[in-house]
């Protein structure tokens, strides 16, 4: 079975819109894992728009009190110290989750909208996936769906990748078929050579019910991430049902 992380940033954004603690974070990640989801992600960014700093702790130990459930931190790797943000890779350090994605976002950027070009990049982030890697944390690589790319992401080893899926979802959505066949096969192209160098595959961004259920179709397709149709969905229908509707996609 495909895993799902249920990435709770936008639960946070609508806590920070008011003082105070409602909704709780922590008692929304809870009612995620207990409706069945795998895991939890979150994407601290330098401005602390939706998780803060102080949110990675008490997340950390809610997910290690259960079993078979994991904690992924995604963000830029090169982001550093800002207020009372210590830096990315300060923070993952610090607190060790399952899973460290690093993600090429910049400091003002509303969303991930592309994956890494190693070719440029690639010898940076070599040295911070070893020391996370030394650390015990399982390293994964926001990705574009480009075989040769992967290939330089198994070299400066990464643990997986991470497809980047906005313009499969945008091809959906527009229902222009030969656009979606398109994108969909070179990600198949890429899931299949991630596999082929030793790496997992993960999958992530605008994940929806209807667009999930042909790409949970992907070769070698382990985990999603999935954050703002899942938190659109809860509103309507609840986080329960949400949740088993989101996993029922992926068996």
């Amino acid at each position: 079975m495909i895993k799902l992380s249920v990435n709770i940033n936008k639960i946070a954004l609508l806590r920070n819109s008011r003082p105070g603690n409602n909704p709780d974070l922590i008692a929304y990640a809870r009612h995620c894992i207990e409706a069945g989801a795998q895991g939890i992600t979150v994407h601290p960014r330098p401005d602390q728009r939706h998780i803060r700093a102080s949110d990675i702790e008490p997340l950390s130990h809610l997910i290690q009190s259960f079993e078979n459930r994991e904690f992924n931190m995604e963000g830029n790797p090169f982001s550093e110290a800002q207020g009372s943000y210590p830096g990315f890779i300060e923070l993952v350090t610090k607190y060790k989750p399952d899973q460290c994605t690093l993600v090429p976002d910049s400091l003002h950027q509303l969303t991930s909208d592309h994956g890494f070009n190693l070719k440029s990049e690639g010898d940076l982030l070599q040295p911070l996936i070893r020391r996370l890697k030394d650390e015990g944390i399982r390293v994964s690589l926001f990705m574009d769906a480009q075989p040769d790319q992967i290939e330089i992401a198994a070299a400066i080893g990464a643990d997986r990748i991470e497809l980047y899926t906005g313009p499969f979802a945008h091809a959906f959505d527009s229902q222009d078929k030969n656009e979606m066949d398109r994108i969909y096969a070179e990600h198949c192209k890429s899931a299949l050579r991630a596999h082929q160098l030793g790496m997992a595959v993960n999958a992530g961004h605008d994940l929806n019910r209807q667009n999930l259920q042909m790409y949970a179709r992907l070769p070698h397709l382990q985990e999603v991430s999935i954050g703002h149709a899942l938190t659109i969905d809860s509103i309507y229908e609840g986080l329960e049902k949400t949740v088993q509707g989101y996993l029922a996609c992926l068996q």
